[in-house]
């Protein structure tokens, strides 16, 4: 299972990519010019990376995502998520999501970690996302996001626990050349209260993440791009004292195939990192070597 799961998600992430590679570039453009490409819709072009906007007015959408992370420093380690949401825009700039996501740990030999092998249902996830800024009045869009989760299992060692977090994020993302090339930043503050049903402790720590993407139509609803992230994990809700720092980087894609249903996929290798108190070049004690993502979306 862990196999498939890893293939199905790392093959379709590099399928995609081809799919936008050979496509054409100069029929985009020609549409660019000619004034008649269809608006684009950028919360899931970039990847990781979340574009700017919140959806049509009475939008809904039914959205499935998987994540994967894999590859520590030594032994066996793969960590996956399937998460159905719910998406709707009831008014303008304004878009609510509610999720329920099952997990996936699959370890023996990790330094550090238990040996697991298990799935679990994983909590409930909420989001509100609110545009301050358009792009069409201003010179890049701007959207302040509240992500409340709760979590049943510890998101690195699979272990049984009760956590609390608060995702809050902004995302920015620009037109950088019309209908054509689109570019994205977000800032992601994530603190989170854990009560280990192990150990009967109760931890706090956060996560700070910074990240930029860069997309480019090269055919009519098909998109390829780049994106890097720098996350910084700690101890203490206020950022107090840092655990590790690592930076992904890779390609992501997205294709629209039709009005109503879209795919996107992005896969990330850790390029540089350190954990607090411990050496090497990257940072395999509080992140995984690689990480990847695939999305499916049908609006309805």
């Amino acid at each position: 299972m862990t196999g498939f799961m890893r293939a199905r998600t790392c093959i379709t992430v590099l399928v995609l990519a081809s799919m936008a590679g050979a496509a054409s570039f100069a029929r985009a453009q020609e549409a660019a010019k000619a004034g008649d490409a269809e608006r684009i819709d950028t919360e899931f072009i970039f990847g990781f990376t979340a574009g700017a906007d919140t959806g049509e007015v009475g939008e809904k959408e039914l959205e499935h995502t998987t994540t994967a992370q894999w590859n520590k420093r030594d032994g066996n380690y793969f960590a996956g998520s399937d998460q159905l949401r719910f998406e709707n825009s009831p008014v303008q700039n304004f878009r609510f999501e509610i999720g329920v996501p099952v997990a996936y740990y699959n370890m023996s030999g990790v330094t550090g970690l238990d040996n697991r092998n298990q799935g679990a249902f994983n909590g409930v996830v909420t989001e509100f996302r609110y545009r301050l800024l358009n792009r069409d009045d201003a010179p890049f869009a701007l959207t302040l996001g509240a992500e409340p989760h709760w979590s049943r299992t510890e998101e690195v060692s699979g272990e049984p626990v009760t956590n609390y977090g608060g995702e809050l994020s902004v995302a920015i993302d620009k037109e950088l050349v019309r209908n054509l090339v689109f570019g994205a930043v977000n800032v992601i503050y994530d603190p989170e209260t854990t009560l280990s049903q192990i150990t009967g402790r109760w931890e706090r720590e956060s996560m700070l993440t910074l990240s930029a993407a860069v997309t480019t139509q090269v055919s009519p609803g098909v998109f390829v791009g780049v994106e890097g992230r720098y996350l910084r994990r700690y101890d203490g809700i206020g950022l107090d004292s840092l655990f590790g720092q690592a930076f992904f980087a890779g390609p992501s894609a997205y294709v629209r195939l039709s009005k109503s249903l879209a795919i996107s996929g992005a896969w990330g290798f850790q390029v540089a990192g350190r954990a607090t108190g411990v050496g090497g070049a990257l940072d395999l004690t509080n992140f995984t070597r690689q990480q990847a993502q695939l999305r499916v979306e049908y609006n309805f």
